[in-house]
């Protein structure tokens, strides 16, 4: 035990010296998080009392001074059809003059496996089918707006304007018909549970409100013009006008194979601008710069990149207010913008709401990271301005192919990593103070091991590139982003290691207990109010607790692969986290740790008794009684042992839709 390993280091003054050292560095680390987490909501609060949305008029501005194409990239690896589907639909709702959805397919095309190929054939047909879907209320829109500039001729005043009139109806009539035909789309729907109920309700059936105030809008016009009316019509065809297209890039040999999403994202940024022309070689297929007329695969540019997560959804307003931001003066300099997403509502699960309560949480503290400069690309959804990436580009080689890497991939945190790099390069991150997107959080267990084990890899790798940058800068101050910056990329490793230590040893005498309610009461009421405001019970923070109880051999394993990661200069795989309907399997060494943690506390908890140490004592027996209920609630005694036991667990990330595939072996080139 840790008690008999501190006494064999010594006696008397030399182990109490030792043992307030350790206790003063945990407990100084925890008012270290105290303070930060305060100083982020300060930062939340007084960002959105300030916040102002654009007017419409303002948004409008964008049509008369286009700012440049957007193209949204979705990574898509193994995933049910059905999340992948709405995913592609938010990307192709966006009101947005100029824009592209392309959904980028990491499947192995060669897997021999049944339900694999399955996934891989609905996947390559999805992007088809959302064109075909979308394409009748564009071709209306467009013929819509074809008619009235064919109408629109001179006209003497009075008759001008009774023909602007009749056009306001017309135009009014176009904005019903599209809001009825997406309120069909949602009606037709099927809602299963709370992800679908979140899809139908802000994506198909915000658009629909937001045509039915447009056409609300237009019968309160005082003066009317013939360029409202045909900003009304491009507003109209904004919505449904796009292209929506897929690409393999594991089809092709001297393309990146890279087992990770970044890498996924660079090999087609690499080929914005471009086209392309397949060939075949011994080894297989090769795609190669070609001449347009030769070209199989032209992929027009994009002044902004949308990256979104598979299991992400994007309200509809969310690209042309983020790209209205970008466009102000000042904001030249922006690289990234991105509203941090949030936890979908309604969850039934106790693990999947107690773990979207974490996620609304950091959705406070990164808001409030804004507000000092101290913001951090979080990898769900952003929206980035293209010359910023083009500013990270970097030339290596994979496998003896040249290969462009824009987005970091050294570490699984990828985005993290890539926020250094543009601060370095002179570049700014925000954070719109606005809900626009939604993330679903892992339903079980063994899926929230997966995301959180990612999560915790690499902020200690990411620290030495923060700690060279906040040194060489010297010119302007950088004190509250550096304060708050690095305890974001050692918060993990710090707080799961502090409290790993206050449970395993009993520092807590009389004296040194007294400074723990100071460290920790003022933070634990403070979240326990912004659960409260973000939708959540008070008492959820004492569930929240007993999750971090349980995730600390899950953090910890985090950890320790980033300092594997550092002696043996080898890349970490990249861990996707599951997003198909069934039981993630939990891996039975997080289990046997589950276990071992409760036994460990149980014994030392017996042992402070029989020593006379009644207050760490209690702190032990609490824990083991929150941990024992994480594991029965968050977990389930019966899938815990059915996990534990290898003849009767089993894996059960199994359970594709059915969907009408494409049989086509070919590897998707179409952009």
């Amino acid at each position: 035990m840790l008690v008999a390993t501190f006494h064999a280091v010594g006696s008397g003054a030399v182990r109490e010296a030792i043992e307030g050292a350790v206790f003063a560095a945990l407990v100084s680390f925890m008012l270290y998080g105290n303070v930060v987490y305060q100083t982020a909501r300060l930062g939340y609060i007084a960002r959105r009392r300030g916040h102002r949305a654009a007017t419409r008029a303002e948004l409008d501005e964008l049509y008369e001074r286009p700012p440049g194409p957007m193209m949204a990239l979705i990574p898509s690896y193994r995933e049910e059809p059905g999340v992948i589907r709405q995913a592609l639909l938010a990307a192709a709702l966006q009101e947005y003059p100029d824009k592209r959805v392309v959904l980028l397919i990491d499947d192995p095309p060669t897997s021999l496996d049944g339900d694999a190929q399955h996934l891989l054939s609905a996947a390559r047909a999805l992007p088809g089918d959302i064109e075909r879907l979308l394409a009748d209320p564009a071709r209306r829109a467009r013929a819509a707006a074809a008619r009235f500039e064919a109408r629109n001729r001179p006209r003497p005043g009075w008759a001008r304007q009774w023909w602007l009139q009749a056009e306001r109806k017309k135009l009014a009539q176009e904005h019903r018909q599209a809001a009825r035909w997406l309120g069909e789309l949602a009606a037709s729907e099927p809602v299963r549970d709370h992800n679908d109920a979140l899809f139908v309700e802000h994506v198909l059936r915000g658009a629909a409100r937001d045509h039915d105030e447009q056409a609300d809008a237009l019968g309160r016009v005082q003066r009317l013009d013939d360029g409202r009316l045909r900003l009304g019509y491009r507003r109209l065809l904004a919505r449904f006008d796009v292209e929506v297209t897929a690409f393999e890039r594991k089809a092709y040999v001297n393309l990146s194979h890279e087992p990770n999403k970044a890498m996924n994202l660079n090999t087609y940024i690499s080929l914005l601008g471009g086209s392309w022309q397949r060939v075949g070689r011994a080894d297989g297929w090769h795609l190669e710069a070609a001449p347009c007329h030769r070209a199989h695969l032209v992929v027009p540019d994009a002044a902004y990149v949308v990256t979104l997560g598979a299991d992400s959804v994007l309200s509809p307003p969310y690209a042309l207010r983020l790209v209205h931001v970008l466009t102000r003066p000042g904001n030249e300099r922006v690289a990234v913008i991105q509203t941090p997403y949030s936890a979908v509502p309604g969850a039934t699960s106790a693990l999947e709401r107690v773990a979207g309560a974490t996620t609304d949480i950091q959705y406070i503290v990164h808001q409030g990271f804004t507000r000092h400069g101290a913001t951090f690309w979080v990898g769900a959804n952003a929206l980035i301005r293209r010359a910023a990436l083009d500013d990270l580009v970097s030339e290596d080689v994979e496998r003896g192919f040249p290969v462009r890497r824009y987005i970091q991939d050294r570490t699984v945190i990828e985005d993290t990593e890539s926020s250094v790099d543009l601060i370095e390069r002179g570049w700014t991150l925000v954070n719109y103070p606005e809900r626009l997107s939604y993330s679903a959080t892992p339903p079980d267990f063994g899926a929230l091991l997966i995301q959180r084990r990612r999560w915790a890899n690499g902020g200690l790798i990411i620290l030495p590139k923060l700690l060279r940058y906040l040194a060489r800068r010297r010119h302007r101050p950088r004190g509250r982003e550096g304060f708050m910056r690095i305890h974001y990329l050692t918060s993990i490793s710090g707080a799961n290691l502090g409290l790993l230590l206050l449970l395993s040893y009993p520092f807590l005498t009389p004296e040194p207990a007294a400074w723990l309610p100071v460290a920790a009461l003022p933070y634990f009421f403070l979240y326990a109010r912004d659960l409260h405001h973000t939708g959540y019970r008070h008492g959820d923070i004492i569930r929240v607790y007993a999750l971090n109880l349980l995730l600390i051999p899950v953090n910890l394993a985090g950890v320790a692969k980033s300092v594997h990661q550092a002696a043996s200069r080898q890349k970490i795989p990249f861990g996707r986290t599951p997003k198909v309907h069934g039981r993630t399997r939990t891996p039975w060494p997080y289990l046997l740790a589950e276990l071992a943690l409760m036994g460990y506390w149980s014994m030392g908890c017996m042992w402070d008794v029989v020593g006379g140490r009644w207050a760490h004592a209690v702190f032990q027996a609490v824990n083991v009684a929150l941990l024992s209920y994480a594991v029965g609630r968050f977990i389930g005694w019966r899938p815990f042992v059915a996990d534990l036991l290898p003849r009767t667990g089993r894996s059960e990330t199994t359970g594709v839709e059915a969907l009408r595939p494409s049989t086509s072996s070919e590897p998707v080139v179409a952009a």
